[in-house]
């Protein structure tokens, strides 16, 4: 029953002036009632794009994303609402972009329709882009020394802790050889990683070994250099000089030693905590001062032959980064003062990228500058100093990896679900004669604030009868259909007297902390937008829940500062989300959180063919018994003892098919599967049921390695 009928129920009562208008409909109050004034933000702001046209083209989607700003010149919307990929970034020729909807249908698809059948959340990694932001770093760096007339080179290395994957390390090892791109490791497990992959490198390419130190790890790098590879050790501890020195002469090895200086310039946003006197990394001046003498008695002098510092990650301005690079400009050209024998800067990391395309240098997501705007403010603090000394200048090497390795790749996940929205006033059958005196006085007063057009009256009101409501529910003398009724009224007026949908929440098929593990840990905000529909206006903002059983499984805060994601109303298809300038540290940090495990991961280049891009290869996701081995669990153990379980309670034939079905899950990935069905089916009504044959393998075709398929029966 409708509102109406149940307001002439309470004792002959007269419903309130403009009760009936409130009660018509959800367009009579929209007009009677003028809109409050809000925020534009979030979906508000795509009325203000596009306020005087009922039309919406990609190009307001690109606009209220961003996406010409922070994926410049390597993300954009092509006419079909799609994001593209232009692989060769500003060189990209049209018929080179790659379509990525394309990609996820060709990766997604069953093999029987062509496609490889793996299971989202996928990363999609493109070497291409990789090789383009390599040749940019290095043609930003030979630019600025030819225009400068600099006396030397640049000569990079890329920190492995960004991403250690293997085919991201080979293709920088590949694409770095032709300008003597080298690595640089924090840990012995990384040092023995950049040694077999600069095995097919420049024999020129420098290895810079960082981190805290043992005798173990000194002894790696030493034999790295008694290998011929053009070993670096950095002291980031004074206690290591007497290892290095020790160790070198027991391998009759004459090393090249690098010092990390503690500079007095300090980055203050969040990515500078290691920058400055007090932090975490390098030596003091006092300290570095020890150590030229210990090599100076060791006749070891002539080994020094680096300054490495590091002012932090994602350096805001060129005017921090010319105050560093000034400062140790100065403390390399004492250190050739002093006898020893220099030859490379190494500036560390800290070229920052534009997370949120504002072009800002207040903002831990975003710098002020480009890569040319870096390499020339980079070689000009080293001139002038080394000029102003009379000192040779040096080679000039840098750690980016950030800025190398963020935009080649794309987390790419479904929208599984959403909540509802405010239901429409047919669907509201008010409880008036449960209501308390109290609660139906605020629903006369919300009425009559309806009619004198007092928007912020009216909100108080229902805001009153909504709590007075739960508060006799929670007395017992309401009950659960009539709060749900309030509830509804309550989110109705809201919705009508804003003008705007209520923030609904999507459920999405990934663990933010497995693949976005940095924006649960340091609030770091990531672009997100859809991959596809941006031909279509979105209507709904939105904040994301994962599939993690945890509060913090939540994303609510958004490039621009917006705390909601303007998105599209789900459709009867699969509706696909990106995350972009996510190759950073993200795999390597993320977690197995509620025993989720890693995205799937595919690769895909260029290429002339009908869809632009071609897939190398295929990775999927590890499955359930690969993150149950990650704990210590063993897989085909747990699942005998099931197997068992299911014996002893439901006979030996039924259990043992029911067990199949237990099994599969083994060997599938542990997100959610759209449209899937039960693999169980039911015969004869009896109780007994058989696992569906060409579900189970067509399942654990992706999860599951060859030697891992367990004996169970097919009824």
């Amino acid at each position: 029953m409708g509102m109406p009928a149940l307001a002439c129920r309470v004792d002959s009562a007269v419903p309130p002036p403009g009760y009936s208008a409130f009660i018509a409909g959800e367009n009579s109050l929209a007009t009677a009632v003028p809109f409050s004034s809000s925020t534009t933000t979030g979906a508000a702001a795509v009325d203000s794009i596009n306020s005087n046209s009922t039309h919406w083209s990609p190009a307001h989607s690109s606009t209220l994303y961003r996406i010409d700003s922070w994926g410049a010149p390597y993300f954009a919307v092509n006419d079909s609402g799609n994001i593209t990929v232009r692989p060769h970034g500003s060189s990209t020729l049209s018929h080179q972009e790659i379509d990525l909807l394309k990609v996820v249908k060709k990766v997604s698809d069953p093999k029987s329709v062509g496609g490889l059948g793996l299971q989202m959340p996928l990363i999609v990694r493109f070497p291409d882009v990789l090789k383009n932001r390599l040749e940019s770093l290095q043609s930003a760096f030979v630019s600025a020394i030819q225009t400068q007339g600099y006396e030397s080179r640049y000569q990079g290395v890329y920190p492995v802790k960004c991403n250690q994957d293997r085919f991201v390390v080979e293709d920088i090892v590949k694409f770095g050889t032709p300008f003597r791109f080298g690595l640089e490791a924090g840990s012995k497990p990384e040092l023995l990683l950049a040694m077999s992959c600069l095995c097919k490198g420049n024999p020129e390419a420098l290895l810079i070994c960082n981190g805290f130190k043992d005798a173990e790890y000194i002894s790696l790098a030493l034999l790295a250099r008694k290998f011929q590879f053009n070993t670096a050790i950095v002291l980031e501890q004074e206690e290591e000089v007497k290892l290095v020195i020790d160790i070198s002469k027991k391998l009759s090895v004459r090393p090249v030693i690098g010092l990390r200086a503690k500079l007095r310039t300090k980055h203050s946003g969040h990515f500078g905590s290691t920058s400055g006197e007090k932090g975490k990394f390098g030596l003091t001046t006092n300290h570095i001062l020890r150590v030229v003498k210990d090599l100076l008695d060791s006749d070891m002098l002539d080994c020094l032959q680096l300054l490495h510092f590091h002012i932090g990650s994602q350096i805001p301005s060129t005017a921090l980064l010319q105050d560093g690079v000034s400062e140790a400009a100065q403390i390399y050209s004492e250190l050739t003062r002093l006898g020893a024998d220099m030859k490379v800067i190494d500036i560390g990391g800290g070229l920052g990228i534009d997370y949120d395309g504002s072009k800002s240098g207040n903002s831990d997501l975003s710098v002020s500058y480009g890569l040319e705007e870096y390499a020339s403010t980079v070689v000009n603090a080293i001139r002038v100093v080394c000029d102003r000394k009379s000192v040779k200048h040096p080679i000039i090497c840098s750690e980016s990896g950030r800025a190398i390795v963020s935009h080649h790749s794309v987390l790419i996940f479904e929208a599984m679900s959403t909540t509802d929205t405010a239901p429409s006033m047919n669907q509201i059958n008010l409880p008036f004669i449960e209501l308390s005196e109290d609660a139906r006085s605020d629903y006369w007063n919300m009425s009559d604030a309806v009619m004198r057009h007092d928007n912020e009256t009216c909100l108080f009101y229902a805001d009153q009868l909504k709590q007075r409501c739960v508060e006799q529910f929670k007395e017992g003398s309401l009950g659960i259909e009539q709060l749900a009724a309030v509830d509804g009224l309550f989110d109705l007026v809201t919705k009508i007297i804003v003008g705007t949908e209520p923030v609904r929440t999507y459920l999405v098929n990934l663990s933010i902390f497995t693949s976005i593990p940095d924006f649960w840990s340091i609030d770091q905000i990531f672009p997100i937008v859809p991959i596809h529909r941006l031909d279509q206006k979105p209507e709904v903002k939105a904040i994301l829940s994962d599939l993690t059983c945890d509060s913090d499984g939540k994303i609510d805060k958004f490039i621009g500062g917006e705390a909601n994601l303007p998105l599209h109303k789900p459709g009867n298809g699969q509706y696909y989300l990106g995350m972009f300038l996510g190759g950073a540290y993200q795999e390597a940090l993320g977690g197995v959180h509620n025993l989720f495990g890693s995205p799937s991961v595919v690769t895909v280049l260029q290429s002339d063919g009908p869809h632009s891009f071609a897939i190398t290869h295929a990775m999927p996701g590890p499955s359930c018994a690969d993150v149950l081995r990650v704990m210590q669990h063993e897989p085909k153990l747990m699942f005998e003892n099931i197997k068992h379980r299911a014996e002893e309670f439901c006979g030996i034939d039924a259990g043992s098919c029911l067990a199949s079905a237990v099994a599969r899950s083994f060997h599938n990935m542990p997100y959610l599967e759209p449209g899937s069905s039960c693999s169980l089916t039911a015969m004869n009504n009896g109780g007994f049921y058989y696992c569906n044959e060409e579900d189970y393998y067509a399942g654990s075709e992706t999860g599951a390695n060859e030697d891992e398929h367990w004996s169970y029966c097919f009824a």
